[in-house]
């Protein structure tokens, strides 16, 4: 259960709240401490720099005993313990100085002496100050180097007692604020991860109930327009489409189950009725033709079945080729004429030439003769089926019309799902694939068909395609 909760979303953004927040804020003091100590340090040449030029001017003024007078009466005046002076020669040598008592161990720092005579400018330096009283206690002294005359350098040193105090005062104060935003962070972060992934559980509490028999449950969607907000819709989106899947997959599996009964029942009843009666020799031969003839049957169902399912795969070999499509209608239709004439049909045709097109033959054909077989179904004698090829400039479109007995609006879409047959085609005999699969061939070609229709009075089916492309499978 730990380590769950350690695997946890929630947790690794609390993780990731508190981090960022506690090293922003740790950047921050940081920043912080370096800009104090540099105005510190600042300051203090300042006022080191300020006294260089104080000397200078009473040197100029009352020479150099008024310059060791003065620098006992600052030492004096801001206290031994603050500041020091001292007079030098460029050699090194002190002649005046400020009590050192407290400032034993400073003494003239010779590359900072050498630096100031080569450069010419004033330096500055940071030293420790041990105190023999306290051994184990030592301080720091901003110290400055600088000429006061011509060959005059005054040595003066303030000490940085204040300054430290200040700033270790600054970094205890840093360590308690840094374990407060700590533990601050963590809280708001778990606060803020909970919140922001409380749509998940949502979304997570939903799917839980959903079960094969209850696809109903639906996520409650906030309106706020943001990503969880946008989930919440996909997944209801996801959940409709699983939802009319589910159904449509329950319609096929009744169609599959009764368009198989059917012929399966007539096989097992020829085979009962060649059993009951006489054994003669043309009664076994009827019983294999039917037998033949049903299982033709089934196996052309399911090799339709296999073809749609196959190209909808992307799976089915095309055999693309350039293909004069006005030659191929034209053979088909000649070939339907003797059928037409048989069932007492008015069939025409008018077909274009030279109507090129990039694709499968055998499929094209197939699909073709699916929908003039379509129309021969279900037009009545004396009744007309009409062909029509139409090349226009970026496409080419077979028309396929007759006066038939026409389709309800509201099948117009369906007549195209697998082993839907609409109630006026229940007498016929089918299985309710033909159109799927030309359809599926159209599309598959980069084409499409479509219908239109008036109930009881006419239909047209336009087969179109792409005039010149090659479809991509």
């Amino acid at each position: 259960m730990i380590l769950r909760f350690f695997k946890t979303i929630a947790f690794r953004l609390t993780v990731w709240y508190a981090g960022v927040f506690s090293v922003s804020s740790c950047v921050v003091f940081i920043l912080f401490y370096f800009l104090a100590t540099q105005v510190i340090v600042n300051q203090m040449d300042q006022e080191l720099l300020d006294k260089s030029g104080i000397f200078s001017t009473i040197i100029q003024r009352k020479g150099m005993a008024g310059a060791n007078n003065l620098a006992v009466l600052e030492a004096q005046a801001a206290g031994e313990k603050k500041v020091f002076f001292r007079l030098l020669y460029p050699n090194g040598e002190v002649f005046a100085t400020s009590h050192m008592g407290y400032w034993g161990n400073i003494q003239v720092h010779q590359p900072s002496l050498e630096a100031l005579i080569r450069l010419k400018e004033h330096v500055f330096l940071t030293q420790t100050v041990k105190h023999d009283a306290r051994p184990l206690k030592s301080s720091k002294a901003r110290v400055l180097y600088d000429f006061v005359a011509p060959d005059v350098i005054l040595q003066t040193g303030l000490s940085m007692d204040t300054y430290e105090s200040f700033l270790a005062a600054y970094k205890r104060i840093f360590g308690l604020a840094m374990g407060f935003v700590v533990v601050f962070s963590a809280l708001l972060g778990w606060f803020m991860s909970k919140k922001a992934l409380s749509g998940v559980d949502t979304i997570t509490t939903t799917v839980k109930k959903i079960t094969g028999s209850t696809l109903d449950e639906r996520v409650f969607e906030t309106g706020n327009q943001d990503e969880l907000d946008y989930l919440a819709k996909t997944f209801n989106q996801m959940l409709d489409r699983i939802q009319i899947l589910i159904k449509s997959i329950q319609e096929m599996s009744d169609n599959i189950a009764h368009d198989l009964k059917s012929p399966i029942t007539r096989i097992r009843g020829f085979a009962e009725l060649s059993l009951v009666q006489q054994d003669t020799l043309d009664d076994y031969r009827a019983m294999a033709a039917n037998t033949i003839e049903e299982s033709d049957r089934l196996l052309d169902m399911i090799n339709t079945m296999l073809v749609i399912s196959k190209v909808d795969a992307g799976q089915e070999e095309f055999n693309f080729e350039l293909i004069d499509l006005s030659a191929m209608i034209l053979d088909a239709c000649e070939l339907y004429q003797p059928l037409a004439e048989e069932r007492q049909l008015d069939f025409t045709f008018d077909i274009q030439d030279q109507a090129i097109v990039s694709g499968d033959r055998r499929m094209l054909q197939r699909a073709f003769s699916n929908l003039v077989d379509n129309a021969f179904k279900y037009t009545r004698p004396n009744d007309s089926v009409s062909v029509r090829l139409l090349n226009d400039v970026s496409k080419l479109t077979v028309e396929i019309s007759d006066t038939g007995i026409g389709i309800d609006p509201l099948d117009l879409e369906k007549i195209f799902q697998r082993f839907y047959r609409a109630d006026e085609s229940r007498t016929k005999q089918g299985a309710g694939l033909g159109l799927s699969l030309a359809r599926t061939i159209a599309r598959a070609h980069s084409g499409d068909i479509t219908v239109t229709s008036q109930k009881g009075e006419n239909t047209c089916f336009s087969f179109v395609l792409p005039h010149g492309n090659s479809p991509v499978i």
